[in-house]
């Protein structure tokens, strides 16, 4: 028999420290420019600093621990990432699975790709930051 509140217990732990190098990241980036002909060598780096820890942050948080809550509350439960994001928005775990999801591909970008249009992909990590910063609250 799996143990899901050890499960849910080690997450949690790996969750807070990517959390708090991802918001030390993001204190960062907030003070450099977006546009890419602006970006020093630098300002690259602690971009994509930045870009690895919100993929971080994201994918524990989605195929790590969304999974196991899931799972604890319904341990028969099968289906794709989508509808492990669907359940945990009905148990209240998330409050939109779209903007979930679009992460999930923004993530998706970051480890697959090295994206063309930076600019865009560096709005897109500012735009869902926010919203990965504030699961921190979950995690205290």
């Amino acid at each position: 028999m799996t143990d899901f509140d050890e499960i849910i217990k080690k997450y949690e732990t790996q969750i807070r420290s990517a959390l708090s190098h991802f918001n030390y990241s993001y204190k960062k980036v907030l003070n450099l420019p977006i546009d890419v002909e602006k970006l020093d060598e630098e300002s690259l780096e602690t971009w994509e600093s930045f870009s690895s820890r919100f993929s971080r942050v994201v994918d524990l948080f989605l195929t790590k621990y969304i999974r196991a809550k899931v799972l604890k509350e319904d341990p028969g439960f099968h289906g794709t990432l989508r509808d492990f994001v669907n359940y945990s928005k009905k148990m209240g775990l998330i409050k939109n699975s779209n903007l979930w999801m679009a992460m999930r591909e923004v993530k998706n970008i970051e480890a697959h790709t090295y994206t063309e249009d930076l600019q865009s992909f560096l709005k897109n990590l500012l735009k869902y930051a926010p919203t990965v910063s504030e699961i921190s609250e979950r995690f205290q």
